[in-house]
């Protein structure tokens, strides 16, 4: 009793699933990335973080709010800012802080052009098309996808070869193959964990499945 529910979603599937709020999450993280930021080599992108109303004075930072100006448009100001900073000095959790708004501004652009029907259509892009990926990849000779639980835009398959041999001959080839996981998990060195987005084309598909093909041939 009293602990807290932490969840650490990925934004765009939350197009199609049911929200951490909904589902009574405490606290809720994640990473802004996929919210129109282009991969920039690795960064800078953007983390957020969400909270109950009752949680809200704790949070680090400053809370921006909704508001209207004095001609009863709709606007947005700083409304809250933790000071503790300026108080508790060493004991402060905000007293640290990387300024991202450049990143932050690009993102809310981006939800706002797509809208929340844009949303929930590029949830489904993602989710139809990495379903397509997987049942171009399971024709592949010595290729298993592993389906033990449901997925949404990443998955793993298990290859006949050494999953970071097969990255190396794949970018030769003009694409980043996926993430070989037994650089991190020994026992795993031919699993690979593949992303497709909504940027990718059924093309763009069809042409990664025939280069892995040959690749594993």
């Amino acid at each position: 009793m009293g602990a807290l529910v932490i969840v650490s979603v990925y934004p765009v599937s939350l197009g199609l699933l049911k929200s951490p709020g909904e589902m009574g999450a405490d606290i809720v993280t994640g990473e802004g990335q996929s919210l129109g930021l282009s991969l920039n080599f690795g960064g800078p992108y953007l983390g957020f973080m969400c909270v109950k109303k009752q949680y809200v004075r704790k949070m680090p930072g400053r809370i921006v709010g909704q508001t209207v100006d004095s001609k009863g448009r709709r606007c947005f100001v700083n409304t809250l800012q933790a000071r503790e900073q300026h108080i508790r000095r060493e004991k402060a959790t905000s007293n640290i802080c990387t300024n991202v708004t450049l990143c932050a501004l690009q993102a809310t652009i981006f939800m706002s052009m797509i809208g929340k029907g844009g949303l929930k259509e590029m949830a489904q892009l993602n989710l139809d098309k990495a379903e397509y990926a997987k049942s171009c990849l399971e024709k592949i000779k010595g290729v298993q996808v592993k389906r033990s639980s449901p997925t949404f835009n990443e998955f793993t398959v298990v290859l006949p070869k050494d999953a970071s041999e097969v990255v190396g001959l794949m970018i030769e080839k003009g694409f980043a193959a996926g993430f070989p996981l037994g650089r991190y998990y020994p026992g795993m060195e031919k699993y690979l964990l593949v992303a497709v987005t909504e940027k990718r084309t059924k093309e763009d598909i069809d042409s990664y499945v025939a280069a892995l093909a040959e690749v594993l041939a």
